[in-house]
């Protein structure tokens, strides 16, 4: 059985491979699990929260294993679009354009790459964000 904010290797990896092509960007370990910044800024923070304190995520788990979320931004204006039919993407509690994606054998791993670099586009001065190229 896994230990609140630990998360498996294969996803660590997976993010930090996508992390690791953002201008600037760097990894560290947060108060759980591990997030990706730029500047002091988070754009991707990735861990496995506890379900006892957290109950809403213990139906996403499996077996023994807890649920592997992350937290994201996104422009407010695609935050209903986004989190309007639930799983796997959640608003968090916090945050007034926070999002929580289950991440999970289903997951959509281009998908989470656009997420990610858009989230990176909101928090990365405006020069750095300029860097990148455009998603079609």
């Amino acid at each position: 059985m896994s230990s609140p904010g630990d998360v498996p290797a294969d996803i660590l990896d997976r993010l930090r491979h996508l992390c690791r092509t953002l201008p600037e960007s760097y990894e560290e370990p947060a108060w759980i699990g591990m997030r990706w910044r730029i500047r002091t800024r988070t754009f991707a923070h990735v861990y496995s929260p506890d379900t006892d304190r957290h109950p809403l995520y213990a139906r996403y788990g499996c077996g023994d294993e807890g649920p592997v979320v992350m937290t994201f931004r996104v422009p407010v204006d695609d935050l209903l679009g986004l989190t309007a039919d639930g799983f796997p993407y959640f608003r968090a509690d916090w945050g007034h354009n926070v999002v929580v994606a289950v991440l999970d054998e289903r997951t959509d791993w281009t998908e989470v790459t656009e997420l990610v670099t858009d989230s990176y586009r909101l928090m990365a001065p405006k020069f750095l964000a300029a860097r990148l190229p455009l998603l079609s």
